[in-house]
């Protein structure tokens, strides 16, 4: 069997016969191995020390040190070494026991070249799908960037420091903010801040889990536990362990998956779909939302005890329109973030087009933004940005807004409550898309299922009364 450059392993093994050891110090090579080949285990305990190995073939009945002191040995000192058990004596119950040592495999004698060479391939394949994770994570975080906040105004400056506070805790954390304002960025710092940030930072929108999977995308499944399952699958706490789960928008969860996951908040065990026994992970939990989780537990639609819960600590993510000293910093943050490009001139942006951004309502907070100096930079070409390269929807309102202003709030006029004037916005995008929903939730900057809830939720107060 060939073997590509990427499996190339570093090979011990380990039997007290020697024509074995002979025959396996060739075709190990043969194969594209390195391979160091040792006759008891007094040799292999010191193998094992000088160096370490991608895997391990050991003989377990082997005079003087034995197979089982070699295992726990190599367990101890590298403990990333994937073993091998190969026995002439080989029956069920040390098959059993080495599956409960943590063998990758476990052979018997006389072993076969194709299976041996087909096990290596199967752990050399292993190992690269770790390494491509591990390259995939690194190029994770250089895409997006820091996870610094972005930010020196006094709500912000709040923030940051309640971050720091809560971070090295393992405390259930809920963040609060509308839609757009950075609430999964906010729980990447969380992270990143804590002592768990070496471990999986795991991201899920509860609002866009299909309602039939997701007890199972949270707990995972055992084969065959359902139609589809043609295989096991972990679950997003088990992908979690050791780390942080961040659930964006719980406020979506029924109240099935809401008393499930209040028994896991309170136990520390999950047990998979079609599974009788449990098991305990490691996880911290961030919830995020941008509903009224109080008012939905006065209307019944979220549980008061895991609203109890999950509220440990609350951080209020301001909206932008109440920060809007941090939009030029956060304006060169995003262009330069667009462009891949740390370091950037002086005046990339314009003061004129500044202006516009800092007239702006910005409904769709930190998101809109984004897309609009998105849209800026492909127009201006990587050169200055200007404010004719601005979305036209952001200089019409900057050449308007003085006289909506005025008009809004003109003598005699009713006052509106920010709920009334957030509604007035976003009927308003909607006539001018002629009522298609998911062109007027892109330029509003939010979900379209958030759209949705919040018409739904102004029929039912118009409803009401």
């Amino acid at each position: 069997m060939s073997q590509s450059a990427t499996h190339k392993l570093r090979v011990l093994f380990v039997d007290d016969e020697t024509p074995i050891r002979e025959v396996m110090k060739i075709e190990l090579t043969r194969m594209g191995h390195d391979v160091t080949v040792c006759e008891d285990g007094e040799h292999a305990l010191a193998a094992i020390d000088r160096q370490t190995y991608d895997a391990a073939i050991i003989d377990l009945r082997m005079p003087g040190i034995g197979g089982w002191e070699v295992v726990e040995h190599l367990k101890k000192n590298s403990p990333e070494t994937e073993f091998v058990i190969s026995t002439g004596h080989g029956n069920m119950n040390e098959a059993i026991q080495a599956v409960r040592q943590g063998a990758y495999d476990f052979l018997t004698k006389p072993c076969q070249l194709f299976d041996i060479a087909n096990v290596l391939q199967r752990i050399g394949d292993k190992l690269a799908l770790a390494n491509r994770a591990i390259a995939l994570e690194s190029r994770l975080v250089a895409v997006e960037g820091r996870s610094d906040l972005i930010g020196s105004t006094p709500p912000m400056q709040s923030v940051k420091k309640l971050i720091e506070k809560i971070a090295p805790t393992d405390s259930t954390v809920l963040i609060l903010g509308e839609t757009g304002t950075g609430k999964e960025m906010v729980a990447r710092r969380v992270h990143d801040l804590s002592k768990r940030n070496q471990a999986p930072f795991v991201a899920v929108n509860c609002g866009a889990l299909p309602e039939n999977l997701v007890e199972s995308e949270f707990f995972g499944h055992r084969k065959g536990a359902f139609t589809g399952a043609d295989t096991a699958r972990k679950g997003l706490f088990e992908v979690a362990n050791g780390g942080t789960l961040f659930l964006d928008e719980m406020g979506e969860l029924d109240k099935s998956m809401q008393v499930k996951l209040l028994r896991f908040l309170e136990s520390g065990e999950v047990r998979r779909v079609g599974e009788n026994e449990p098991f305990h992970v490691d996880v911290r939990v961030v919830c995020a939302t941008n509903r009224e989780l109080e008012e939905m537990v006065r209307e019944g639609g979220f549980r008061e005890d895991l609203y109890f819960r999950v509220n440990t600590f609350e951080i209020h993510l301001p909206p932008l329109r109440e920060r809007r000293g941090d939009i030029p910093e956060l304006a060169r943050f995003l262009i330069a973030r667009h462009l891949k490009r740390p370091e950037l001139p002086a005046d990339i942006i314009s003061p004129e087009a500044i202006e516009v951004l800092l007239q702006h309502e910005w409904s769709g907070n930190v998101r809109e933004l984004a897309n609009a100096l998105e849209h800026a930079v492909i127009l201006a070409d990587r050169e200055q940005i200007l404010p004719e390269h601005l979305p036209a929807s952001l200089t019409r309102g900057s050449s308007s807004r003085k006289s909506t202003a005025s008009s809004s709030f003109s003598a005699g006029s009713e006052p509106k409550t920010l709920r009334q004037i957030e509604m007035d916005v976003i009927y308003g995008v909607l006539d001018r898309h002629q009522g298609d929903k998911p062109k007027a939730a892109a330029e509003l900057g939010i979900a379209l299922k958030t759209l949705y809830n919040k018409l739904n939720q102004d029929q039912a107060r118009q409803a009401a009364g």
